[in-house]
């Protein structure tokens, strides 16, 4: 069926991978484990959407209109760790490679 369009939560993708998968790493020690997690799942889905499009969304950085809003909304969130952080422009530019659409909005979450 070709008349679905898919779109993806990256940001999601990537935490859901982070915690799933083990700390892998290059080595020159450069943390992978989430990447190769969001990269497997996207290649999965992309091998049984049947040539459906599939767009990917990051949330953007900075203060979204929900926490404008609403002061308190993921106040007490820890931050991004570092080894997360480091994987996110890698994937984005993999996404990118195999042909992925990217969206990122300022201000609005995935």
């Amino acid at each position: 069926m070709k008349d679905r369009v898919f779109i993806i939560d990256g940001s999601s993708y990537l935490y859901r991978a982070y915690h799933a998968m083990p700390p892998l790493s290059t080595s020159k020690g450069q943390p992978t484990g989430a990447i190769k997690g969001v990269t497997n799942m996207l290649m999965t889905l992309k091998k049984d959407s049947e040539g459906s499009p599939i767009i990917v969304v990051f949330d953007a950085k900075g203060k979204t209109f929900r926490s404008e809003i609403y002061k308190e909304y993921k106040a007490n969130r820890p931050p991004m760790p570092d080894d997360l952080r480091e994987q996110l422009e890698p994937l984005k530019e993999i996404c990118k490679a195999i042909g992925f659409p990217l969206i990122e909005i300022s201000g609005v979450e995935a």
